[in-house]
């Protein structure tokens, strides 16, 4: 989960550095996206071949090469080979993004959320980890942030250890052969919509104003990168740490008013944000990831609801696809809508989509009543 925080956390300072127009500085965060959405069905398949263990090892290895390719890109000074060598990582996040599969595989149904918050956990480490490595390793070597990559090098390498005890559960053969049903008819139940819907919403509107805040507040409004860093942190820390919560949050008012919640608390990070002092920055990066949370959480625990086990790959690697693919849009465009237009049309431009989510919501809250 570093590797992630890591890029959103420079990737635009280094795409402004190195970027031949400003307005295209976030490009690497977006390529980081991009190469998610486009990483998930070749990732799928060879995980539904060779299974998720050797998959996870093996995509460990891959990123450390790649590692090498951004320092190469670093050293020669290339905003493109950076921007692909951020692409490429993309097969890492795709990868790590069936943690919460694996886990959800791994017990009952009744504990689905409460693994998915466990998984989810690591981003708490992830949220001081990623920015300190960036920052700790900034100035070892002539060229800046060479040393951060050579670190977070070393954060694989660990994985690699760690995932070489991971066992995949065993699905019976009789179960992996059936065919399943098709995509219209899995696309058509309620329960897929709303998880996917909600799942999609909640990261694109999470990535669009996450991915614009170091532009807005480091290079725009002048604060410094330690305070920009601390925003971030905060952000992150509010994604992952509601996780030890959530569980009993589901068990009090259910998924589907958790995520009405979550939705709420998105309106308030909007009203927050739009001043620019230190302290509402920090307040709505706090509240957006909070909202993130409730709503990831519950999207992820109702996805297995819509399809059986035999359908699970396909039906992941769907969900994955568009939500990735819509996250893309809204890290692409983040730069540059700030860039042009500022801060504050960043944040309203969300509402239309937070409202018709709601509405989703409450037409699947009014359907379970009936």
């Amino acid at each position: 989960m570093s590797l992630s925080v890591f890029v959103v956390f420079i990737g635009g300072i280094i795409g402004q550095s190195l970027a031949p127009y400003v307005s295209l500085s976030t490009l690497p965060v977006a390529m980081l996206v991009i190469g998610t959405a486009s990483g998930i069905l070749p990732v799928v398949y060879v995980m539904s071949k060779i299974g998720r263990r050797r998959t996870f090892l093996g995509v460990c290895v891959y990123t450390i090469a790649i590692i090498a390719l951004a320092i190469v890109a670093l050293q020669i000074q290339s905003f493109y080979l950076f921007c692909l060598s951020i692409f490429l990582f993309g097969i890492t996040m795709a990868t790590m993004n069936q943690f919460r599969f694996a886990a959800i595989e791994s017990v009952g149904e009744n504990l689905n959320a409460t693994a998915t918050s466990t998984v989810l956990l690591g981003g708490l480490a992830s949220a001081f980890l990623g920015p300190e490595l960036a920052i700790l390793g900034k100035d070892w070597f002539n060229t800046p942030f060479v040393g951060s990559f050579l670190l977070l090098s070393c954060c694989f390498v660990l994985a690699f250890l760690l995932l070489w005890f991971y066992q995949s559960k065993y699905i019976p053969e009789s179960e992996q052969k059936q065919s399943g049903r098709s995509l219209k008819a899995i696309v058509k139940q309620s329960v897929f919509i709303v998880a996917i819907s909600s799942a999609s919403v909640g990261y694109v509107v999470m990535s669009y104003i996450m991915t614009a805040t170091p532009m807005s507040m480091h290079i725009i409004d002048g604060f410094s990168l330690m305070q920009t860093k601390f925003v971030i942190q905060s952000h992150m820390i509010a994604m992952f740490l509601p996780s030890l919560f959530t569980p009993i949050i589901v068990k009090l008012f259910g998924l589907s008013k958790m995520m009405i919640i979550g939705i709420a608390l998105y309106f308030v990070c909007i009203f927050i944000g739009y001043s620019h002092s230190l302290h509402n920055y920090w307040v709505a990066l706090i509240l957006l990831g909070l909202g993130w949370n409730f709503l990831f959480i519950g999207s992820t625990s109702l996805l297995p609801r819509a399809y059986r086990g035999s359908e699970k790959f396909k039906v992941q690697s769907i969900n994955d696809l568009l939500i990735f693919a819509t996250q893309a849009v809204a890290s692409l465009s983040a730069g540059w809508f700030v860039f042009n237009f500022g801060w504050e049309v960043v944040l309203l431009s969300t509402v239309p989509l937070l409202l018709l989510q709601l509405l989703v919501l409450l037409w699947w809250l009014r359907k379970k009543a009936h």
